[in-house]
């Protein structure tokens, strides 16, 4: 770990050395001013001669090996030719394809947001949907901001506009309205207006726009502010598809038909019972091989049943559980709060389905609706899960906002607190469709520290689960009478 720590500093810890470094180098011998040696090691940004692509000439390719906060380690090339000027910049992550993809959204309702910094792998799709812009998976990756990339974009689509208003009127029409949406973003001043004070671009009046970056490479990124609990802030992650496997290059074309080809078990018509495991033939989401799902149902007492997954790939190591629910929808929502005062509240059972959101008010913890997945554990169990899924992301060394920084590592070492009974904690188990358990230790009898709230969902909730669109009762008459609009339209056809 302190290998990798050195080989990839933060960026405060680079500019930190660059000052020790002495500026010249003298031509003799490679020495500084003061006759010490000089080696090339000791530079915190590595040199290499490359061909101009463009003259043929030699040029410089620099590297710099830096951690980006919340993110991973990743590569800054530059390259710059002096004989022609033409000079690229792209960014590569060094780190390993994640397992599962990446969509990360951020909403841009002001211009400061247009600052956060936006890591695009080579992978990557961006997409802005107010302005019906879509940008495809490029050959290199790009480190920029919300505001360099609309300039990218803004530049890229004028630098022809001339030769498309002669050649092609109609595209030019097209191309010029989605960059009249795009300048207003960036409040560039006029040919006839002085140049703007910051404090007046900031007043500047913006459209609110979404950004989101898909990546099935999981190595793309867009800041948050103030930590992964920003409202504007938001990550989903989701299963490669086979296709997309293969545009990785994690499974080679000529298999990807032979690995689809999954042999198909007869479902019987017997009752699943609890002694019973069944397994189900699939595709790794890692890696496209062949593997099996493991499920079993489970009785959980004074609950419901459910449906225990689990998949364990032989050729990636890729491992996965989840949990459903093997019950019908429950009318209502429920809310689940209990109050942990001691370590024997950190040895209850908990399932958290996959619409469950939780929340500890003491430290500021919001985990949204989706996150984690369906989970049973212990409540010592999610709580460690989610702190090491939060320390891998915690500053490297030094930051360019000290407050993120310090504000973060407070939040972790509540959570640390929390997660080893420290302090005493509120756990808030949302769950709109009521799948979702936390073990009474006085059952049948009430629980003293539990409390458990039915609610009606809200509108918005049953059309994000897809219930509004469900019908159980009376789909026959409506089958019927769109079978007998049928007949009536087709006899009026025959008459006309």
């Amino acid at each position: 770990m302190a290998h990798k720590e050195e080989l990839f500093p933060a960026i405060g810890e680079i500019a930190a050395k660059t000052d020790e470094i002495p500026a010249a180098e003298t031509e003799e011998g490679s020495k500084t001013e003061g006759g010490e040696n000089f080696d090339n090691e000791d530079k915190v940004v590595q040199e290499i001669e490359s061909l101009c692509m463009k003259c043929h000439e030699q040029g410089v390719t620099r590297l710099m090996l830096t951690s980006i906060p919340f993110f991973r380690e990743v590569i800054v090339m530059s390259f710059r030719c002096e004989y022609c000027g033409a000079s690229n910049n792209e960014i590569q992550s060094a780190g390993e394809i994640r397992p599962e993809g990446t969509l990360y959204t951020a909403k841009i309702l002001e211009r400061k947001d247009l600052n956060r910094q936006i890591v695009r792998s080579a992978s990557c799709e961006i997409t802005i949907p107010e302005l019906d812009l879509t940008l495809p998976p490029t050959n290199r990756g790009q480190l920029t901001t919300v505001e360099g990339l609309i300039r990218d974009v803004v530049s890229d689509l004028s630098m022809d506009q001339p030769l498309r208003r002669i050649q092609d009127e109609v595209s030019y029409t097209k191309i010029q309205e989605i960059i009249d949406k795009m300048k207003p973003i960036l409040g560039d001043p006029d040919d006839d207006e002085e140049v703007q004070e910051q404090a007046d671009y900031l007043n500047l009046p913006l459209t609110p726009f979404t950004v989101k970056l898909d990546d099935p490479a999981g190595n793309s990124f867009i800041e948050f502010y103030g930590g992964m609990s920003d409202p504007k802030w938001n990550l989903r992650t989701y299963h490669r598809t086979l296709e997309q496997n293969v545009a990785l290059g994690l499974v080679a074309a000529d298999d990807a038909q032979a690995q689809s080809e999954v042999i198909q078990e007869e479902v019987t018509p017997e009752a699943i019972t609890d002694d019973e495991v069944f397994v189900f033939d699939g595709l790794c989401s890692s890696c496209g091989h062949a593997i099996k799902t493991n499920m079993k149902k489970v009785n959980i007492p004074y609950f419901k049943d459910i449906l225990i997954m689990s998949t364990n790939c032989e050729f990636c190591g890729y491992r996965d559980n989840e949990v459903k629910s093997g019950a019908a929808i429950s009318p209502q929502g429920k809310r689940i709060i209990l109050k942990c005062e001691d370590r024997e509240d950190l040895s209850r059972d908990i399932l958290k389905s996959e619409t469950a959101g939780l929340t500890i008010p003491e430290i500021d913890l919001v985990l949204t609706h989706g996150t984690l997945g369906g989970r049973f554990t212990t409540v010592e169990g999610i709580l460690e899960q989610i702190y090491e899924e939060l320390a891998d992301k915690a500053f490297a060394g030094d930051s360019s906002n000290k407050e993120d920084k310090e504000a973060y590592e407070a939040f972790l070492k509540g959570l640390k607190e929390v997660k080893n009974a420290e302090r005493p904690f509120t756990i808030i188990l949302d769950d709109p469709l009521a799948n979702s358990y936390m073990q009474n230790l006085y059952a049948p009898d009430p629980d003293p520290n539990m409390t458990i709230e039915l609610y009606d969902r809200t509108f918005e909730q049953n059309e994000e689960l897809g219930l509004n669109d469900i019908k159980v009762e009376g789909y026959e008459e409506d089958a019927a009478s769109e079978k007998k609009d049928e007949g009536n339209d087709k006899e009026t056809s025959n008459s006309v």
